[in-house]
């Protein structure tokens, strides 16, 4: 669901869209027959613990727009109150029921031995998608942060329950909150982390998961690297070969001038003095052929074969 606001202040224009997660089964008084009909006047409301929000529009075909009603709920006001935390406003209680911040979050962070949060916290981790689920889903997976800025912190760098799941099964099981986002922060997901699996990389540690995204040594190169007979290289020699830009469509111009494999040390040997296939190309037709890496490499550091 998303809400739409505009408002003038000062004779300008402003305009807010919110968009907040609403299941069907909470939309007191809409039917799914009114949500697909071919166009149908619609009452509904859907409660949060900080208020209620009395809904009239019109829907068709799945989808609808209108008005709301927002209506703060004084008790939830009050049970705020009663464990500590200063009455919030009107404005506040609004947030708080847009984010769906519940009386059960607080109690489960308390019970779990969190920190107190402070009720600007507590509408930080609502807009943030802390929900009730994910704490709890932290502690069954062996995780009770006591931080609630590392829980928002988890939350806005997308590590998710699924993604921590989806590591434990791979091998990488309890790994550290600051570790759980250093990954997603680096693009270290599961299915890089299969793909490697695959292609006979198991088992790399963190820094290495995160050095070879870092440096562009995606599974695409390994496995093309493989094709030309680069096999099972060391992760460290994957990421040399990147850094000096050691690409394969290079290795393919090489071979075709009678270089079959050389190794990757002799590759980036070349790449670093500038020996190109062209170059290898002009010494051949000044009758330089059959010539070793080496020599190859003396003769560009000397200017030879310059246009």
């Amino acid at each position: 669901m998303s809400r739409h606001q505009q408002s003038d202040k000062n004779g300008d224009e402003y305009n807010h869209n919110t968009s907040f997660e609403v299941t069907p089964d909470q939309l007191q008084g809409l039917t799914r027959e009114q949500a697909m009909s071919g166009g149908s006047h619609v009452q509904f409301q859907f409660k949060r613990d900080a208020g209620i929000f009395n809904c009239e529009g019109w829907f068709k075909n799945g989808e609808g727009a209108g008005h709301y009603t927002f209506f703060p709920a004084q008790g939830f006001a009050a049970e705020l109150k009663n464990r500590g935390y200063d009455t919030p406003t009107a404005k506040q209680l609004f947030t708080m029921a847009l984010s769906n911040l519940s009386l059960a979050l607080i109690e489960e962070l308390k019970a779990q031995g969190y920190e107190r949060p402070s009720l600007s916290q507590l509408i930080e981790m609502g807009n943030h998608g802390v929900r009730l689920e994910y704490v709890r889903g932290l502690k069954a997976l062996g995780y009770t942060l006591r931080s609630v800025e590392n829980l928002i912190e988890m939350r806005d760098h997308g590590v998710t329950l699924s993604f921590i799941k989806e590591l434990s099964a791979l091998g990488y099981e309890r790994l550290p909150a600051d570790a759980l986002v250093r990954m997603k922060d680096h693009g270290v997901s599961p299915a890089f982390i299969k793909e490697l699996k695959a292609q006979g990389y198991d088992r790399l540690s963190l820094e290495q998961l995160v050095r070879m995204k870092d440096h562009g040594v995606s599974t695409g190169f390994i496995r093309d690297l493989s094709a030309l007979g680069y096999t099972q290289l060391d992760v460290e020699e994957l990421i040399r070969m990147k850094d000096h830009g050691v690409s394969i469509n290079f290795i393919k111009e090489i071979k075709q001038h009678g270089y079959e494999r050389p190794t990757p040390a002799q590759l980036i040997l070349m790449r670093d003095h500038g020996v190109t296939a062209a170059f290898i190309q002009r010494m051949k037709e000044r009758g330089l052929g059959n010539l070793s890496i080496e020599e190859l490499v003396r003769l560009r550091d000397r200017g030879d074969g310059e246009e």
